[in-house]
Order: structure tokens, then sequence, then C-alpha cells
């Protein structure tokens, strides 16, 4: 495992990014105030004392306010810092914001947009590596909605040594979404918007465990517009959580910080459910096909082992525990204990209100939900070890094929691995088949999975040599599964690491938002961000964009489960 290890850690791509020397740069804003010595110049002359600020007297110049900055040169730029004034006022903190980039200062591209959080630290906005002379950052509002002003300490640029153009072949990695907390979790609402929370503090989840309290945010794809609130109605810090969407597709969160409590949130407001009968945190979950949800294991909160199974009805809004569904069958043999070895259950709602456990346990299993519950071995997952923070995905739900990748025998500092492995399920309670094929390029832990459109996974982030809040042995190259050939081809590579509190979902427009990654305070591995990933799919053989299908009827507006559902389209799809 050790030479696989290095050869695959040598493989992996640097991210790289240096701050440009501003030496002859010129810098254009819209306002700034005369007299008091906020002028732009302040915000290249390297001293972090200094401000420019725009005018607030005799009249207060009007949002949105523009910094544009000219480098006499191009570079191939891939990251905006900015910091905010550092002299104890928050006036004119910048919220939402664009950034755009220029090679002749007439035609601009944005790269990034979102909102950054309130306060005086560096922020960076990390994006896609592309030439650039000319950037330009634009203040959309004011982060504390206190006035019309926009300040800012010092603005730097990060650049690359090399560039190469990105073949649409293999996707294009696009704007940067800052956001005003680190994601540690997420979900996609039924109104397209992605939900996403932290913990009790925007950037750092320690020192405050059963707060009581949540920082969350919401961006809307439609608008690229990035809202933050603190959640605390449900008395609920929803850190670390176990996660399921119900048969509603409302976000289901249980435990976590605060071990034993349950939210919902409906798309308007979060609701407070009943308490689990264990407390629990790092816990799995899954929707059954009844519409009640099955959860068991996360001894990381509410003390260690005995995390046996309980369901939640939602028809009575009442947990009930399943002493039938043991904890221990699916148990890792990791060297910490099962204060890891419960922890990220791989969960499958199957037929007739079953669960398959396909890991990240060597060992598979059936627990089945009615009475009191009922547990069965479905085989041992191949050859395949422990694969702890590994991936399962579920990828032609008609067949029952479930795509497993990645993952080591240890929660962490230990190597990963890139095995591979299908399995498919039939019958509840029958031995699972397991089918070894070709590994990915690059061991993971920590990565994301996605099941796109037409099929094929998508496999991004993770790093080779899990730590927890460490960026070390990142991988930015993300690997595409193709079901028809059972095999791995590397995509076009990442401009964030995305390892450890990392997610990635896919968008109603068929493209992927990646993000997250750390919550650990003032640690370099923290990312308020995510990207946007558009597949090959949505691009012509020439790199241009694909004119999209549209849909012309559908037979029904809801379907029960089981049902079919007729789509028109106005053209022949794959």
């Amino acid at each position: 495992m050790w030479s696989a290890f290095a050869v695959l850690l040598v493989a992996c791509i640097p991210f790289v990014a240096s701050q440009v020397d501003r030496t002859g740069w010129i810098v254009t804003v819209d306002s700034f105030q005369t007299g008091t010595g906020n002028e732009a110049s302040k915000l290249l002359d390297g001293n972090t004392g200094t401000f420019w600020h725009t005018q607030w007297m005799p009249n207060t110049a009007a949002l949105p306010h523009t910094v544009t900055l000219d480098m006499k040169k191009l570079y191939n730029v891939n990251g905006l810092t900015y910091l905010p004034r550092q002299d104890g006022n928050s006036n004119g903190n910048i919220g939402q914001h664009s950034i755009q980039i220029s090679t002749d200062g007439t035609t601009w591209t944005e790269t990034a947009k979102g909102t950054y959080l309130d306060d005086n630290s560096l922020k960076k906005t990390p994006f896609t590596t592309v030439p650039a002379r000319y950037i330009r950052l634009i203040a959309q509002t004011e982060a504390g909605n206190r006035g019309a002003w926009t300040s800012a300490a010092e603005i730097n640029v990060l650049a690359a040594t090399t560039y190469a153009k990105p073949p649409t072949n293999l996707g294009i990695w696009g704007t940067t979404i800052d956001f005003p907390i680190v994601p540690a979790a997420a979900a996609v609402l039924t109104n397209g918007k992605v939900l996403l929370w932290s913990s009790w503090k925007p950037l750092d989840f320690g020192g405050g465990g059963g707060s009581g309290k949540t920082e969350t945010a919401i961006y809307d794809p439609a608008t690229g517009t990035v809202s933050r609130r603190t959640v605390t109605e449900t008395q609920h810090d929803m850190f670390c959580p176990g996660l399921s969407l119900d048969a509603s597709g409302r976000p289901f969160v249980t435990g976590g910080n605060d071990a034993a409590k349950l939210s919902i949130y409906d798309g308007t407001n979060w609701i407070a459910g009943p308490n689990m009968k264990i407390q629990r945190g790092y816990q799995s979950s899954a929707t059954l096909s009844d519409g009640r949800i099955f959860t068991i294991g996360g001894s990381w909160s509410g003390g260690e082992g005995n995390k046996n199974g309980e369901v939640w009805s939602p028809g009575t809004n009442t947990w009930s525990l399943l002493p039938g569904c043991p904890v221990a069958p699916m148990l890792t043999a990791d060297t910490r204990g099962v204060y890891r070895s419960d922890n990220h259950a791989w969960l499958f709602g199957w037929k007739s209100g079953s669960v398959f456990q396909a890991g990240p346990s060597k060992a598979m299993n059936w627990y089945t939900t009615t009475s009191t519950g009922g547990q069965k071995t479905a085989g041992l997952r191949g050859t395949d070890p422990d694969a702890m923070n590994g991936n399962a995905i579920m990828y032609d739900a008609v067949n029952g094929k479930i795509l497993t990748v990645g993952g080591a025998p240890n929660y962490q500092d230990n190597p990963a691995t890139g095995n591979a492995r299908i399995i498919t399920i039939g019958a509840p309670g029958a031995v699972a088949s397991v089918a070894q094929i070709g590994n990915m390029a690059y061991a993971r832990a920590f990565h994301n999975s996605v099941v796109m459109p037409d099929g094929k996974v998508l496999v991004v982030g993770g790093e080779s040599y899990p730590v927890p809040f460490s960026d070390n042995t990142a991988t930015n190259i993300p690997e595409l599964f193709n079901p028809a050939t059972s095999s791995f081809t590397s995509v076009n590579p990442i401009s964030v690491p995305r390892t450890y509190h990392s997610w990635a979902l896919l968008l109603p427009d068929a493209t992927i938002i990646s993000g997250g990654g750390g919550l650990c305070g003032a640690c370099a591995t923290n990312h308020p961000n995510a990207q946007i990933y558009s597949p090959a799919y949505l691009f012509k053989a020439d790199g241009s964009k694909a004119t999209r299908p549209a849909i012309n009827s559908v037979s029904a507006t809801s379907v029960a489960v089981g049902s079919k559902i007729t789509v028109t389209m106005n053209r022949a799809v794959q």
C-alpha cells in the first residue's frame, strides 16, 4: 500500500497561487472621500493601517462601488485577496460582490461572486486560472447594511506561473461562489436553491458544542446571491449531523454538536422535530420506501458505542428504537475504536422499507425496519478492506447498481486507496454481488461523488493520506466514472482543495457545485466557497455551449413511489 500511495501522491498536481508584485499598478475607483486620507492609492500602499473609503460627505455615493486594477501586463491570475479596514470600524465592509477579469479593459468576464463575512479577516477568493491584465472588484452591498459605503485596506492578486486552456471535452470549472460561512454541509432545495451551514460560528466549530444555534446561508443560482441567517429556533448546533432529504425533499438534519436534536427545513422555516432516542454525531440516515427515515451509528458525539438503529415516522412525528438493528455488524476495525468505527455508514433505502449498508466496513449488511427491526449479512465487499471516508453512490437505481470508491482502513493518519467496486443488490436480504473494477488514478478519502444526468459519476476532491483539517495530500484532479466501460477518466482540475468537510451536489441545470472544507477557525484549510462544474455534455465539439433540450410536457405533476411518469422533449435526448 505504501508504494502505491507514493506513486499516487507524486502524480497529484499541486495547487499553485503566488501573490503578484504590485509595483507600477494603476488603481481606479468609482468614488473616494477627499481630504481624509482615504484615496484609492491606499489599496496598494502595503500598509494595513490605511484604507480606501468611498465618499460619505457631504453626500454618500451610491452602491455599487468598483475597484479596477491595471496590472500593466498579462498574468495567469487565479485569485484575489481583500483585506477589510483594520481600525476597529466595520463601515464599508464588502458583502455581496462580483469579481471580473479582462485582457483589454473593455470586455469583462465574471470569474467569482458571492458574499463575504462581515468581519475584518482577510478574504481570499480563488478561481480557475485565466490570463488577464485587468481585474475588477464590484461591491454590491455593505456587509452589515450600515450604509452605502465601501472600504478596503489592501487588495492583492494571486497568479500561477503557467496556463493551459482547459479543454471543454473534460468539462469546465467556472465561477467561484464566496460564502460568509465555511459550509461543512449542504443540500439542494426543491426550489433549486442551495442550503448551506457550518456550526455555531461561521468559520469554526470548536468551543461551542451544544450551543443551540447554527450559522447558515442560502445560495440562489438563478440570481447569484448569497444570504446568511443565524438559526436559533430549533436550538440545534447542526455541525457533524446525519442528513437526508425526506419524501417531500426537505433537509432532515439529526444530531451533531447538539446530539439528540432533529431540525427540518421546509424551504422557508426551520422546524424542530422530536429528539432522537439515542444521541448521535456523524451517524448516517436513509429515507425509506414508505417515507420513514432510518438512522444508525454516530459515536462522534452523545457518548460512544451501542448506537443501534432507530426510525422516524412522518405520520406520528415520532422516533422508535429498533433493537433488531444492531450497529455492531457494520463497525470498522478503526484504531480509534467505536468513536470512529460507526461513523458515516453507506446506507441505501431499498424495497419494502429495507436498508442496504454497503460500507465503509468491509462487511455489508441488510437492515429491516418493520416491528423491532432486523439485520442480516449481505456478504463482504469482495477483497476491499474497510474504507472509512470513502464513497458509495447508487448510479442505477432500477438495477440496484452501487459504485464504491476510495476510503482508508482508519478514519485518519493512514494511506487511502483508489479501490473501486460495483455492488449489485436485488431482493432484500440476499447476498450482494460485488465486482472489482480498475482503480481510480488517485487514492482518495474525504472526497465526494455525484451521479450526473447521463449516468456517469463525478468523483471530486479528497486526499491520499487523510488527516482532518489538512490539505497536504489533496488531489485536484477529479475523475469521471463511465458505467458503460466501468472505467475512470481524469477531467479538468479544481481550483481549491476539497477534503475534510467538503461536499458536491448536482444542480437542477445539470451542473455540479463542489464546495466547503475546513471549519477550523484561523486555519489555512478553511474554504468558504464553492465552484461550479459544467460537464462536457453542456458543450459542443467546438467548445461553444450546447443548446439545451426543452421539456414540452409531463404526464403528471406528482407520482407515487413505483409509478411511472412520461416526459416529452422538444427533440431526441440521450
